[in-house]
């Protein structure tokens, strides 16, 4: 079974101020996951929402919330994003000293666990964690700001992940300064699923929406055509594995 390419926009990206209905429009436009940033503006320089917001959106799309917690300590606040309607839960490996307890923790909830890496972050980080993964997160730009550009400097290292995940039914994601014109190397280097918040919510309806979702699936998958034949990762599309509220 080949893997299927995940779309997953950052709402990060999105009017706050109709957030709900940006929620539905991407929804509508085709996105697979929603992405979720949570940042604390201590392990990261901003601020941008929590649990109660996550609650608040749960309701309006069945797709899978993919969260993704830039916050330190992250410990404390697992079950309160597990109960806000999480579906995979994503921590740093950089913002505590126990990542295989908060990983154990992740799925103790029921969520799927997941882990992100730093730009200067070596891969080798969690090399001893692989099997409690669902899914690992490379950093494309620094985290704490949307809008930035994409580092090449970090296509090797998800090359080099790809390699150490193997056979593992791990998805392998990019955030940060993903866009159509970067997507296809993004994928050729091996990742599966492709955060994107700046490059899909340009212009104002569901349709432009759906035209900048459409762009990069097809760049992403024109990129993973070389790897089809050695890669076998289950699907986590809305509905499949993972239980949605």
């Amino acid at each position: 079974m080949t893997r299927e390419i995940i779309i997953a926009p950052s709402i990060l990206a999105a009017d706050f101020a109709r957030l709900g209905e940006e929620i539905a429009a991407i929804d509508a436009a085709g996105a697979d996951w929603i992405h979720c940033d949570v940042m604390d503006g201590h392990f990261v320089p901003n601020i941008s929402f929590g649990a109660e917001i996550i609650k608040a959106i749960r309701p309006v799309t069945s797709k899978i919330f993919d969260v993704h917690l830039m916050i330190a300590p992250v410990d404390p606040y697992l079950e309160a994003f597990a109960k806000a309607g999480a579906d995979v839960i994503t921590v740093h490996a950089e913002a505590g000293p126990h990542l295989d307890r908060s990983l154990q923790a992740i799925r103790a909830l029921g969520k799927k666990a997941g882990v992100s890496l730093c730009p200067a972050t070596l891969e080798s980080a969690i090399e001893y964690v692989l099997d409690r993964l669902d899914l690992v997160l490379v950093m494309t730009v620094n985290p704490g700001f949307g809008g930035q550009s994409f580092l090449d400097s970090q296509l090797e290292k998800i090359s080099r992940i790809r390699s150490m995940i193997g056979d593992r039914p791990i998805r392998l994601e990019v955030d940060g300064g993903v866009t159509r014109d970067n997507a296809a190397a993004v994928a050729a280097a091996g990742a599966d699923t492709l955060v994107a918040g700046s490059a899909v919510f340009r212009g104002k309806s569901s349709a432009d929406y759906a035209g900048n979702i459409a762009a990069i699936r097809v760049a992403a998958e024109a990129g993973r055509v070389p790897r089809l034949q050695h890669s076998s990762v289950p699907s986590m599309r809305a509905g499949e594995g993972v239980r949605i509220r």
